[in-house]
């Protein structure tokens, strides 16, 4: 199968990249720089020149591929997030377009953020409305599925870590080296679901191989809910400072513009969708990594 990779170059894209070599498919792979052609060449991809603003490339990719796996987003600045969200949704909506007459399978990205909290949730479970617009990528994906267009949905745990990592945890790190201390919320305790690039990556191939009727959920969660208290206490380990429990309004001031995403409490389970994919999450743990990985962040 010859697969259009929107994301290629970044942290999990390229990880999707070469899981999907390794599996004897071909990958065409979305960039807008020559640096990213020249990696995507180097690990054995076609490449695809275009950007995530430039809808008709993104056609372009799709309509020469025998399927479509969406990881592309921009993370980059948390100040346009609701227009990166919105961006994603006419993403979505123009692969459904080019892909509507026949039944060539599309996986896209969510997150599971979007959840109800204060339980564990399911594949099966809905976003929650309200004020998070991420909540756009997941209806833009129901109303293609709605139009018969075999598209799937991978939800992402807050974390998904591994060497290379630039997310969420990196952005820890960063503030906690810049203040001294790595602080967590102590009241209530919150709690982040966790996977690990490589599997990540076996499970975006898995459900494009799949290709199960539109409209499916898969859960990327090797880990069901880390405590965000660990977390913190594995960063004061790392860098050596004080470790730190400040109350709900205390916490968001210390992380700013990150406090949302610090204050998510999201437990999810990822067991049906071991059980439809075959999926089964190896990769090291979440705290283990911190330890490891994050040194240089």
């Amino acid at each position: 199968m010859k697969v259009f990779v929107t994301g290629a170059t970044g942290f999990i894209g390229s990880a999707v990249v070469v899981e999907l070599l390794a599996a004897g498919h071909q990958v065409l792979g979305l960039t807008r720089s020559e640096n990213g052609a020249k990696m995507l060449r180097s690990l054995g991809a076609e490449v695809h020149f275009g950007d995530l603003n430039d809808l008709d490339s993104i056609r372009k990719g799709a309509a020469v591929a025998d399927g479509v796996i969406h990881t592309a987003f921009n993370h980059d600045d948390f100040t346009v997030f609701k227009e990166s969200c919105e961006n994603d949704r006419r993403i979505i909506e123009a692969l459904g377009d080019v892909y509507a007459d026949d039944q060539r399978p599309i996986v896209v990205t969510s997150a599971l953020g979007l959840l109800p909290r204060g339980r564990v949730v399911y594949e099966s479970d809905h976003p929650v409305p309200g004020p998070n617009p991420r909540i756009a990528s997941e209806q833009a994906a129901d109303a293609v599925a709605a139009n018969g267009v075999q598209i799937a949905v991978v939800r992402l745990s807050p974390t998904v870590h591994g060497r290379g990592d630039h997310g969420f945890v990196p952005m820890l790190v960063n503030i906690a080296r810049e203040k001294g201390i790595s602080v967590f919320q102590d009241e209530p305790l919150n709690y982040w679901p966790a996977v690990h690039r490589s599997d990540a990556a076996k499970l975006y191939r898995l459900a494009l191989e799949k290709a199960a009727p539109g409209g499916t959920r898969y859960h990327a969660v090797a880990e069901q809910g880390v405590a965000f208290k660990d977390i913190a206490a594995a960063i004061g380990h790392l860098l050596n400072i004080p470790v730190v429990a400040k109350n709900k309004e205390d916490a968001a001031a210390h992380f700013g513009s990150f406090a949302n995403f610090a204050a998510m409490d999201v437990q999810a389970s990822g067991d049906e969708t071991q059980r439809a994919l075959g999926w089964q999450p190896g990769g090291t743990e979440l705290i283990k990594d911190i330890k490891t990985f994050y040194t240089n962040s």
